[in-house]
């Protein structure tokens, strides 16, 4: 049995204190029971066929290779393509959603939806080729809809939006044969190459690991983004809440989770209607209270101000609450536990997907067609379960946040509706006020204090006049410290320091849930295109994932470094089990693409890696500046306890 590992929230540390011994368990408490597979985690186990499972390794007494001869650097690297494969499926699934939705609004076929941003809808039809001024929106929207609906079984050829990319990264792409054709074709084939007795190569086998991530950052996630602005509206910057205590004490609470925001989008209109509330009234409550949980919280965050309960890790500690009348789900990063936690209190699970139902939940399969009725269900559900409530405590914890920063709002702050542009953070980049930035992606992982290495590594990188961008639970993290407000500026090197208080905006900006990593690569592209460069690969920018739990942030990473990003992993790191292979990673595929992986296992190290390879990078381009190091001392530490 391994030690519990309790996360640094105060709000989380208050409600397993509370439940300590009692129910079910959590996630928490499971970690602490359940040692790591040190094979598994190492990616030297192979599974593949029924000669199998063969573990095999570099160590003293260990097969190097399996019973059909597959060496150690095969296996690992066949397990981290399958990585990719499932993350780029999982975010490429969520975009056919979004696509699916966007033609049944264009065809009178989805009560509840409709087109919010008529100008992105025409600027990506200019895009795709085709010609706005003649179309209706409607019409319009359904062409665009059938334009990128073909991207996923598109067989020749390359995907419309990797055509965003430099002219010199698109050449590597062609030249490396990694360009993206079809999603699903890429994520099909990587699956088949990876089947038992097929590709044996793994520098042959992670070339089409990297065209399948790019297929998902350059395809999948940006058109789930694109398209999501188109439905709901592009995101701007407002002012919201974070964590468990902006759950109501006398209004009815509805939970959305998961990663979909077609459903919840529908459910916060009702939620919001002067009409339902009336009805929440006439059963005792105040009123009706929606929050999120994960990614579908970036989303509805992004655009509504609803405010966030929580990240991935505390997902099961709000129904632990005894507040939440209804959570809501559909796919990704949902834990089976919630149904057992929901069975010790009055709370309904609601499963959305038909892709995904869980034993002991009531499933109510959305589809664009029975959005309105379903979200109507769904919140009288929600009406008449708090006349079930029992005892109630909600930590007393949330802290303001500043979100809605995406690439086109980043623009507009830094110049205006006729002057907006990116000239002005390259200015500073160049002058060495922002030395570069970070791009802090991922999860939250309960094998390690939640949430304390996302905390430290920020405060090291903006001490250092590194500007962060976050999205996912990392961002959630970095709201709950308190670091998503102007007011942390006063945390940041003079540098940095003085760039957010002349324009108003938080050191950490944050940019989305996961599938708006894409916006961060059209951020990048137009710093490329601001800064006279040419290439991703020239940029001060590095990503990272210190707290990674899913496939997901895999994928991510892997179209990050394909596209000329490095990236670090902290906790683990899923190729450990091969040298040779993890030296591959890093190496070789900074000499292939311009940018390759790395693995740190603390804060400390990961702050100075990055910090380290920002420097490299701004040598290279001539524009580094002698400047004494910002150390992370033991003041800076205290405050993660603010």
């Amino acid at each position: 049995m391994t030690k519990r590992k309790d996360p640094i929230c105060r709000a989380s540390l208050e409600i397993l204190e509370r439940i300590e011994g009692k129910g079910p368990g959590n996630v928490f408490s499971r970690a602490g029971q359940i040692k790591p597979c040190p094979i598994g985690s190492g990616g030297n186990c192979c599974r593949l066929c029924a000669m199998g499972p063969c573990r095999v390794g570099e160590g003293k007494g260990q097969s190097p290779v399996g019973v059909c001869g597959a060496t150690t650097e095969t296996i690992v690297a066949r397990n981290f393509a399958r990585m990719v494969a499932s993350g780029t499926a999982a975010h490429s699934d969520h975009a056919r959603e979004v696509v699916q939705t966007l033609l049944a609004t264009a065809r009178g076929q989805a009560p509840g939806f409709t087109i919010r941003d008529a100008q992105r809808l025409k600027s990506l039809a200019l895009e795709l080729g085709l010609e706005p001024s003649e179309k209706d929106p409607l019409k319009l929207a359904e062409l665009v809809g059938e334009c990128l609906l073909a991207e996923f079984g598109r067989q020749d050829g390359e995907l419309w939006f990797a055509g965003r990319a430099p002219e010199r990264r698109q050449a590597l792409w062609r030249e490396l044969n990694i360009t993206p054709r079809g999603i699903d074709r890429e994520v099909v084939e990587l699956l088949h190459r990876t089947h038992m007795g097929v590709d044996q190569d793994a520098a042959h086998l992670t070339r089409q690991s990297m065209r399948t991530a790019l297929a998902d950052g350059w395809g999948g996630s940006m058109i789930a983004s694109q398209l999501q602005d188109v439905l709901f509206g592009s995101p701007t910057p407002l002012r919201s809440r974070v964590n468990l205590g902006v759950l109501s004490e006398d209004r009815v609470n509805i939970v959305i989770h998961g990663h979909e925001p077609l459903l919840p989008e529908v459910i916060v209109a009702l939620a919001y209607d002067p009409a339902w509330n009336e009805k929440a009234k006439a059963a005792g409550a105040a009123g009706i209270n929606v929050v999120g949980i994960c990614c579908t919280a970036n989303e509805l965050l992004m655009r509504r101000g609803v405010p966030v309960a929580g990240s991935f890790l505390q997902q099961e500690l709000a129904i632990s609450t005894g507040a939440v009348e209804v959570m809501v789900v559909d796919v990704q990063c949902v834990m089976q536990g919630l149904a057992g936690v929901a069975a010790c209190h009055h709370t309904n699970l609601v499963t959305t997907s038909e892709k995904a139902n869980i034993p002991g939940a009531l499933h109510c399969p959305f589809t664009p067609e029975n959005a309105a009725a379903q979200a109507a269900e769904i919140v009288e559900l929600a009406i008449e379960n708090f006349k079930r409530r029992g005892e109630v405590y909600i930590p007393p914890y949330e802290l303001n946040l500043v979100t809605g920063f995406t690439h086109d709002s980043v623009r507009y702050i830094l110049g205006g509706t006729y002057r907006g542009g990116y000239r002005p953070l390259v200015d500073n980049v160049v002058n060495g006020r922002i030395k570069g930035i970070c791009a802090m992606v991922g999860c939250t992982n309960p094998r390690i204090r939640a949430g304390e290495m996302h905390a430290q590594v920020v405060r090291e990188l903006i001490a250092n006049d590194v500007l962060v961008l976050s999205t996912g639970c990392a961002a959630i993290n970095c709201a709950k410290e308190g670091l998503l407000v102007p007011e942390a500026a006063e945390m940041a090197g003079p540098g940095l320091r003085e760039v957010c208080e002349a324009v108003g905006i938080p050191p950490v900006l944050h940019f989305g849930s996961c599938v708006d990593n894409s916006r961060l690569l059209e951020a990048a592209c137009t710093l490329v295109q601001a800064g006279g460069l040419g290439d991703l690969s020239e940029l001060p920018v590095v990503g990272c994932a210190p707290e990674w739990v899913s496939e997901k942030a895999i994928a991510i990473g892997q179209y990050f470094v394909a596209s000329g990003i490095p990236v670090g992993l902290g906790v683990a790191f899923p190729t450990s089990g091969s040298t040779s292979f993890t030296e591959y990673l890093g190496r070789a595929m900074e000499d292939e693409v311009g940018a390759g992986w790395f693995y740190e296992s603390t804060a400390a190290g990961m702050a100075d890696r990055i910090i380290g390879i920002i420097d490299q990078r701004r040598r290279r381009l001539g524009i580094e500046k002698g400047r004494e190091r910002v150390l992370f001392d033991m003041e800076m530490r205290r405050k993660l306890d603010v």
